[in-house]
């Protein structure tokens, strides 16, 4: 007799001995470690396995109710994302890389199961096979991955460099112009980085990003010769940015003049009053980054004393810290709306576990089924997560919980998740203790 299938409720029973946590001497928790390893790659496989059989159930569903082919299944990616929680971009790898997997690379898919591979190596082999076609795609895993044996060892880079081998001599002409569409495909992005840093990068072509890299570091220890004593790094970042913005550069970050764009920094009256409550930085596409009190007056006080336009603007707020309005530089209302539920989520789409800059302000129950224009009804989503929510059995339901806006999500399958807008700066998340109830209770 076989073994009866795998159920939601014999997962959540070995959960819960899970978190009984582990004892023993050095050597059994050792091999715990180990088989929590294994486990959580055999957890993987069987997540990809019911990812496909929910992708065909979901569309058999939809086509047998009449909706056409090209419709079908197109909020799969969403329910995938949050019932792992994860953003929709992330869920629509998950949903392609488990299809790849167990319809084109079965024996990847047994060593993620076996715990000879995880799930971030399972993904580099669907990714770095993509370009070929499905017959040398099983013919290259078997190859890699057939034998188990073959794997013990081996570690990220030195798998890369395996299956990079091998696609560019399978298939040659589908490398060379996998190259050319990635060359299609360059830009440069922004986010954000700790202690009040950025990241910027650009996705360019090997030979121009080496000879970008190259130019800097020559002028960086070209610099460095003359005596400059800023290190190379810090010269390298300087110059990058002098020769992107075109401001001159003048030795130190203090004294640099000021850049010509938009940000905006949501802070309390108290900290311009020389408190510590930090404050909240955002900018066009970037999700907001705290930034401690003293960065905050200096930033504020940078725009004054060199002459850039600086606008203030209130925010009032409850005692919970609950954004109720804003003053406004501009006369039509619905422009302010939307800039209130932008400072609200503190530029981060509404959607749980999505952290995708804001791009649509969003009606939570639509305004074609009577929703209105207003605060409670509003919130900010990435474009991605709002052209999901607008799939047929999708519904959402604004609320509260002690005066914090929520918006609760149910999906087709009748699962609820609940988003809670972030907590504005100069104000406290509420203490379950304080409030009467329990823990499970404020996040349920």
């Amino acid at each position: 007799m076989s073994p009866s299938p795998l159920t939601a409720q014999q997962v959540a029973t070995w959960r819960d001995q899970l978190s009984r946590g582990c004892e023993g001497d050095a050597e059994e928790l050792i091999d715990v470690i180990a088989e929590l390893e294994d486990l959580v790659s055999a957890a993987r496989a069987v997540q990809a396995e019911a990812t496909v059989k929910f992708d065909a159930a979901r569309r058999a569903t939809e086509a047998a109710a009449g909706r056409s082919a090209r419709r079908q299944g197109r909020g799969v990616a969403g329910e995938i994302a949050l019932a792992r929680k994860e953003s929709h971009h992330r869920g629509q790898a998950l949903l392609g890389l488990a299809k790849v997997l167990t319809s084109e690379m079965p024996h990847t898919l047994a060593r993620l199961r076996d715990g000879s591979l995880n799930e971030f190596r399972a993904t580099i082999l669907a990714r770095e096979t993509g370009c070929l076609d499905k017959e040398a795609r099983i013919t290259l895993d078997e190859e890699l991955c057939a034998d188990p044996k073959g794997l013990v060892g081996v570690g990220t880079k030195e798998l890369l460099g395996r299956v990079r081998r091998r696609v560019a001599t399978l298939d040659p002409a589908a490398v060379a112009k996998r190259a050319r569409r990635a060359e299609r495909e360059r830009r440069v992005a922004l986010r954000p980085a700790p202690d009040t840093m950025t990241y910027l990068t650009g996705l360019l072509p090997m030979a121009k990003g080496v000879a970008a890299f190259a130019a800097l570091t020559k002028a960086a220890e070209a610099a460095i010769a003359d005596g400059d004593p800023r290190t190379k790094g810090q010269l390298m970042a300087d110059l990058l940015l002098t020769r992107v913005t075109g401001v001159p550069d003048t030795g130190t970050v203090e004294q640099s003049p000021a850049v010509p764009v938009t940000i905006n920094i949501t802070l309390p009256a108290t900290t311009l009053a020389g408190g510590h409550e930090p404050g909240i930085i955002t900018a066009n596409g970037v999700t907001g980054d705290v930034i401690p009190a003293e960065t905050a007056r200096l930033l504020t006080a940078h725009t004054l004393t060199t002459g850039v336009g600086a606008w203030f603007r209130q925010l009032y707020t409850n005692p919970l810290g609950r954004l109720l309005a804003l003053t406004s530089r501009q006369r039509r209302f619905p422009d302010g709306l939307a800039e209130l539920l932008e400072i609200q989520g503190q530029g981060i789409c509404a959607t749980p576990w999505c952290d995708a800059p804001i791009r649509h302000n969003d009606h939570i129950t639509p305004y074609d089924l009577g929703g209105p224009t207003t605060h409670a009804n509003g919130q900010g989503l990435c474009e991605a997560c709002n052209h999901t929510k607008q799939t047929d059995g999708w519904h959402q339901i604004p609320g509260s919980i002690h005066e914090r806006p929520t918006v609760t999500t149910i999906t087709p399958t009748g699962h609820h998740y609940q988003a809670t807008a972030p907590t504005p700066p100069g104000s406290r998340e509420p203490r379950p203790h304080r409030l009467d109830i329990t823990w499970r209770d404020a996040v349920a």
